[in-house]
């Protein structure tokens, strides 16, 4: 089986890009650069806060990689290292194994981001960006292109690349039989790091990356690259893998497990 990474990025407005951009008083703490900047938003669209993408700082990127006999679920964060370390260590990743990359709305946010923050802060990723220049197979399958596998966009795959026929990744899975969503969403992550929960924004941003992870398997499936009996062993690999791993979201994750 060739390699595969799953991954998912939660992000927090940019604070220093932000008092950089609009002149911010360097006195005015950061809470309420962030808040002046998603009341400012919310003015420009009419409700939503959702900030630019150039505007996400990355605090995790969480993986599955399977690979070999092996699955691991692992994360690259804050504090453990700094906004371009983590996305350094993720493009070595994909430098290191070509692995396939899959996501959900990968496409249509954490893999742009990426690419603004990687700018900002003179990350490297040649393989992640070769187009068939150097390695002439990736003319054909490259990870930048929409409509090629190396970077396998479920969430745009899936609705035929027509935004009205998206789904949430929460619901989709849960609909599965899938634990989904377990006590966070994306719109709380910029709170709760404000609170200090930064081990709490990791391990919901890996219980992401694994409901992902099962719905790929169940893709796999569906397409004919997995049979019944393959899928119920990668689907064990995965059961066992995180109830061999002593945390409280993991156990937490099984037990909301239903199909």
């Amino acid at each position: 089986m060739a390699p595969t990474l799953v991954f998912d990025i939660e992000t927090i407005p940019d604070i220093a890009g932000l008092r950089r951009l609009y002149a911010v008083e360097p006195d005015m703490p950061d809470a309420e650069v962030g808040e002046m900047a998603l009341l400012l938003r919310r003015q420009q669209t009419g409700g939503s806060d959702f900030l630019p993408l150039h505007l996400h700082r990355v605090v995790t990127i969480s993986c599955a990689l399977r690979t070999g006999d092996s699955f691991k679920v692992f994360s690259l964060s804050e504090p453990d290292a700094d906004e371009g370390q983590i996305i350094q260590r993720f493009f070595d990743g994909i430098e290191k194994y070509t692995p396939q990359i899959i996501s959900w709305n990968g496409g249509g946010f954490d893999l742009p981001v990426l690419h603004y923050r990687g700018m900002l802060h003179k990350v490297t990723a040649p393989r992640y960006w070769d187009l068939g220049e150097d390695d002439k197979d990736f003319k054909w399958n490259n990870y930048i292109s929409r409509y090629h596998n190396r970077h396998l966009d479920l969430m745009d795959l899936l609705a035929m690349y027509q935004p009205r026929a998206s789904i949430g990744l929460d619901d989709f899975a849960k609909l599965l039989g899938f634990p989904g969503k377990l006590g966070m969403d994306g719109s709380q992550v910029w709170n709760a790091w404000q609170a200090g929960k930064s081990a709490e924004i990791r391990d919901y941003c890996e219980t992401d990356v694994v409901n992902t992870h099962l719905v790929f398997l169940r893709h796999q499936l569906m397409r004919g690259h997995l049979g019944h009996a393959a899928y119920e062993r990668e689907i064990a690999l995965v059961r066992d893998t995180l109830a061999g791993i002593e945390a409280p979201h993991w156990r937490q994750f099984l037990e909301a497990w239903q199909a």
